[in-house]
């Protein structure tokens, strides 16, 4: 193959090198220290650029209508209201969204803070969230509102026997979503259990009746993530929902245990036996029964302690969390 030869200086055009092109003007010296004394007026604040309320010309992609836009994870400490009477303060997560029409660029996000802020000094009540909903629905002209609050909400819980107590966490999110018109109040509560297989259990019985054989059936570790529309009237405590998940599936895992505890939790899950399968529908037989529910959804996860993967199920009720689709997270987001 040919190679061309390479290009000497001397074969280049002379204008090429012989131009002079002009300087960069220089670029003017700014200041760089910190003005703490500047003081922003009206006609500096209206000077400021603001691109997202810009025209949709500026829109970048499918001109398309966004269904959730806005902040999440934004931290601040909520006063909650106990069953018992009192109050707790928590730090809660907070994700606060808004729909978006399609020919709107953008929205501003932190007037979905300043909204929530304007209600965060009042103890927590669902009116108190409705009323942050509609304040920043309102500011941020947006047809669909949703805000989300989580926390890890502390229960004094007895041992079995000991007679010893200590404080169980239960993750808790609220949800207070307008779509359509419609608003819904959501609750959702993860519920951490101890999952003995059944037939693990039968088949360690038969080792020791016909064979003389000790054998321990295998059990784990399990979590199930409740989801409730709130329905009627009445309020649904947060220990309304724990006393529900404990009347469903009783092997709750243990804060304080001594010696006749562990002794008593083994005699528990040996009458509690349970697959996965059993286990949504035993926490849907209590939803179902309680009046204050509406539609619902149960996932649990059974963490194997025999396999190398876990065993899951999904059971929902109503049209509110019915999908044809996984998100790929639902069962991996289930860590006990």
């Amino acid at each position: 193959m040919l190679v061309p030869p390479p290009i000497s200086v001397a074969t280049q055009p002379e204008a090429a090198m012989t131009e002079i092109r002009p300087l960069t003007p220089a670029y003017p010296a700014l200041a760089r220290s910190y003005d703490a004394d500047f003081r922003v007026d009206g006609a500096y604040k209206d000077s400021l650029p603001d691109l997202q309320n810009g025209p949709a010309s500026l829109i970048v992609g499918a001109r398309t209508a966004i269904q959730h836009v806005g902040i999440s994870n934004f931290r601040l400490p909520i006063r909650y209201l106990v069953r018992d009477g009192g109050e707790i303060t928590l730090e809660t997560s907070v994700t606060g969204t808004v729909s978006l029409e399609a020919d709107r660029k953008g929205i501003n996000m932190s007037r979905i803070m300043r909204s929530f802020y304007g209600h965060a000094d009042h103890a927590f009540s669902l009116s108190v969230l409705e009323a942050a909903l509609d304040d920043y629905k309102t500011d941020l002209d947006a047809l669909d509102a949703r805000i989300q609050m989580r926390f890890s909400y502390p229960v004094r819980v007895d041992s079995l026997r000991s007679g010893l107590s200590g404080w169980q966490y239960y993750d808790i999110a609220l949800e207070v979503i307008e779509q359509a018109g419609t608003r819904l109040r959501v609750m959702h509560v993860d519920y951490v259990y101890s999952s003995t297989c059944p037939c693990s259990l039968e088949l360690s019985e038969h080792a020791r009746q016909t064979r003389g054989r000790l054998a321990t059936p295998h059990s784990q570790r399990s979590i199930a993530r409740i989801s409730l529309v709130m329905d009627g009237p009445e309020r649904i405590w947060f220990e309304d929902v724990i006393a529900l998940c404990r009347a469903a599936v009783p092997t709750e895992t243990q804060v304080m245990v001594k010696r006749e505890d562990e002794q008593a939790f083994a005699e528990l899950n040996a009458a509690n036996p349970i697959f996965v399968e059993d286990a949504v529908r035993a926490f849907a037989g209590q939803l179902l029964a309680d009046p204050r529910v509406g539609d619902f959804r149960v996932v649990a996860s059974h963490q194997e302690s025999l396999h190398s993967h876990d065993a899951v199920s999904l059971l929902t009720s109503g049209p509110t969390f019915a999908q044809a689709s996984l998100d790929p997270a639902t069962f991996a987001g289930l860590r006990a």
